[in-house]
């Protein structure tokens, strides 16, 4: 845990290699000290179709989904350590957000199979 979604436009493909965006992800993610490196997972989806406000502007967007317990510090932190990490390797003009979500405890089971 956690689960860290990329979503992003397909034409950001054309200005970043996803592997790249993938990996800075998940190495920030590390970094923040609150995972285990081998729990972390990381995917992206590419959209075609989409719009941004009133326009087509490229955009990534993160959805980091953690168990439930760390404080609003810790998420805050952690929010702010991925779009610093990913200000380097991304290029604009590109709308980046990232969210953080809790995932209840109760509600979620693993298993390697």
């Amino acid at each position: 845990m956690p689960h860290c979604i990329v979503e992003y436009s397909k034409v950001v493909e054309d200005k970043l290699p996803i592997k790249t965006l993938i990996s800075s992800l998940h190495q920030s993610v590390f970094e923040s000290g609150l995972f285990e490196e081998s729990s972390i997972k990381t995917r992206a989806l590419a959209y075609t179709d989409y719009q941004t406000g009133v326009s087509d502007t490229a955009f990534i967007h993160i959805t980091l989904k953690i168990l439930q317990g760390r404080n609003h510090q810790q998420k805050r932190a952690l929010t702010r350590l991925v779009m610093d990490k990913l200000s380097v390797v991304v290029t604009s003009p590109i709308s980046l957000s990232i969210e953080v979500m809790d995932i209840e405890k109760i509600s979620y089971k693993w298993v390697m199979l």
